[in-house]
C-alpha cells in the first residue's frame, strides 16, 4: 500500500483534468486510469520490437524499448514510494516516456530528424506527445488517450522545462509547438516531482542495463569496469566477498547493486533539496529554480564518466555503429520512397496524406507512419518498397 502522499506530491483528486471531459472511474484514480490507458495503447505494445541499443532480432535477452520502459517504471515507483510521491503518476510517465521513439532507437530518430528537417523536424519526446494526443485512435469521441494534464505535462517536461533560459519558442519540437494545448502545459516552469522522478529513473535504468547488455554482448568485460566510479567499487567488493563467482552472477549482482545505490543516492539528495525548499504543494515544486528530485554533484560527475565509458566502448563500438548505419539507411530509404509515392501507404494513411496540406503535411504523415513501425516491420517494408524483396545490403 502506498504511504500517505507528501504535500508536494500530485494529488489525483486535485487534477487539472482532461482536455475532453469524461466521467471518471470510481475504482481507480485518474493517474491509475492514465497508466492503464498507456499499457493498453497500440504504441506501447510496439515497444516490444523497437531497439534500445541492439537491434531487437540480434538477441533474445537484450533490452528493447518495452523492457527498458518497464525497468524505468520499477525504478520510478521505488523513488516515488521512498519520497512519498504519487506512485501511479510516476509509473504512467515512465511507461509513456518512449512511446514516440521510431524503429531502431536513436539511429532511427536521427534519420527521421534529417529527413524532416525541411518540414519542421522530428523529436521523439515531441512525438510521444503526438502519440498520446493525436495518433492513438481508440475512442469514439476523441483522438489520442485523453490523459490528465499532469501526465501530459510530465511527458513534455521529461528533459526539463521546454521554455526558459536558452530555450525559446522557436526551439520547441514541432509536435509540442503544434499541440493546441501546449500553452496550457506551463512550458516555462519545471515539471512535477513525479515528472522529475520519472526522468531520473530513466537515467538510472539505462546506465545499469546498458552495462548489462554491453557485458552480455562481449563489448567489454568486468575487468574493464574496475576503475569506473559507482560500478568499479561494486565489482571490487563482490570479488573480495565472493572469490571465483561466475561471471553471470557477478554481472547481475553488479547491476542490481548499482541500481540500488543510484536510487539510494538520488533519494538522499532529493530529501535534502526538499528539506531546503520545503515546497507546500505540487505547484510550488514547479516554481522552484532547481529540480528537487536529482542526483548530487558527485553522482552527476560519476554518471558523466560512466556515460563517457559507454559511448567509447558500447555506442561507438564498430558492431553497434554498423547496426546504426544500416538502421539509418532503412529509415531514410523508407521516408524517401513513401514521400515520393504516398499511394504506397496503407489505405488509412494514404487518405491522411491526401488530406494533408502540401508537401510538409504529407511529410508529417509519412514521418508519423514510420515512427510507429517496429524494427522488423520497417526492415520488411524497406525490402518491399526499395529492394524488390531483397535483403538490405
Amino acid at each position: 500500500m502506498q504511504r500517505p502522499r507528501a504535500p508536494y506530491a500530485c494529488d489525483p483528486s486535485a487534477t487539472r483534468g482532461r482536455r475532453h471531459p469524461e466521467a471518471e472511474c470510481a475504482a481507480r484514480t485518474v493517474y491509475q486510469r492514465d497508466r492503464d490507458r498507456i499499457v493498453h495503447a497500440t504504441a506501447f505494445r510496439r515497444l516490444k520490437h523497437k531497439t534500445q541499443v541492439f537491434v531487437a532480432p540480434e538477441g533474445d535477452h537484450y533490452r528493447t524499448r518495452l523492457t527498458h520502459s518497464l525497468e524505468v517504471a520499477q525504478v520510478a515507483r521505488s523513488l516515488a514510494r521512498t519520497l512519498r510521491l504519487d506512485e501511479d503518476l510516476c509509473e504512467a510517465l515512465a511507461l509513456a516516456h518512449d512511446l514516440g521513439h521510431p524503429p531502431f532507437g536513436h539511429a532511427g530518430e536521427r534519420a527521421l530528424a534529417a529527413a524532416m528537417r525541411p518540414y519542421g523536424g522530428f523529436d521523439h519526446n515531441g512525438q510521444t506527445l503526438r502519440v498520446l494526443t493525436a495518433l492513438e485512435a481508440r475512442y469514439a469521441e476523441f483522438d489520442g488517450l485523453n490523459l490528465t494534464w499532469e501526465t501530459l505535462e510530465g511527458v513534455v517536461k521529461h528533459n526539463g522545462p521546454p521554455l526558459g533560459p536558452g530555450r525559446r519558442a522557436a526551439d520547441l519540437p514541432w509536435a509540442v509547438a503544434a499541440y493546441e494545448g501546449a500553452p496550457e502545459l506551463d512550458l516555462a516552469r519545471r515539471g512535477s516531482a513525479e515528472a522529475q522522478a520519472a526522468a531520473l529513473a530513466d537515467d538510472i535504468a539505462y546506465h545499469a542495463h546498458d552495462i548489462d547488455d554491453g557485458l552480455r554482448a562481449g563489448l567489454f568485460v568486468p575487468d574493464d569496469l574496475v576503475d569506473l566510479p559507482l560500478v568499479g567499487p561494486i565489482v571490487g567488493a563482490l570479488r573480495r566477498r565472493y572469490p571465483g563467482l561466475e561471471t553471470t552472477r557477478l554481472v547481475h549482482e553488479t547491476v542490481r547493486r548499482l541500481i540500488a545505490g543510484l536510487i539510494g543516492g538520488a533519494a538522499a539528495e532529493s530529501r535534502r533539496r526538499l528539506d531546503v525548499h520545503a515546497p507546500a504543494s505540487a505547484d510550488a515544486v514547479r516554481g522552484l529554480d532547481e529540480a528537487v528530485i536529482a542526483f548530487g554533484p558527485e553522482t552527476c560527475a560519476a554518471n558523466a564518466d560512466l556515460k563517457s565509458f559507454l559511448h567509447r566502448r558500447m555506442y561507438g563500438h564498430p558492431e553497434v555503429r554498423s547496426m546504426v548505419e544500416k538502421a539509418q539507411e532503412v529509415v531514410g530509404d523508407l521516408f524517401a520512397a513513401l514521400l515520393a509515392g504516398p499511394d504506397r501507404l496503407p489505405a488509412d494513411w494514404r487518405r491522411r496524406a491526401e488530406a494533408a496540406p502540401g508537401e510538409a503535411g504529407r511529410a508529417r504523415v509519412v514521418a508519423d507512419y514510420i515512427a510507429g513501425m517496429t524494427d522488423r516491420f520497417a526492415a520488411g517494408e524497406r525490402r518491399r518498397l526499395c529492394d524488390g524483396g531483397r535483403e538490405p545490403r
